[in-house]
């Protein structure tokens, strides 16, 4: 009976709070299209950041195995390549 009463409790407060969260959000946002435009920039904005992050990362990437290029052993040849190769494309 005590796991019922705290479970019918919990739900109570996980609706409660989902319906604050609800009014808020339309309290806000109280047009279709103001919330359509804003997740449209949103978007923009994630995806030419996630662009430029993964330019950079590149970017390292391909400093950090320029300094392996002089290893013994034919590891130093294989770097050089995959240097060359995303260098050049």
């Amino acid at each position: 009976m005590n796991k019922l009463v705290t479970k019918v409790k919990t739900d109570n407060e996980n609706s409660a709070r989902k319906g604050v969260m609800e009014d808020m959000f339309y309290d806000f946002n109280r047009s279709r299209v103001q919330v359509y435009r804003m997740n449209f920039i949103r978007g923009l904005f994630f995806g030419f950041g996630s662009v430029i992050g993964g330019t950079l990362v590149v970017g390292v990437i391909v400093w950090l195995l320029s300094l392996f290029v002089d290893l013994p052993g034919g590891i130093g040849n294989f770097v050089q390549y995959v240097v060359d190769v995303v260098k050049h494309r």
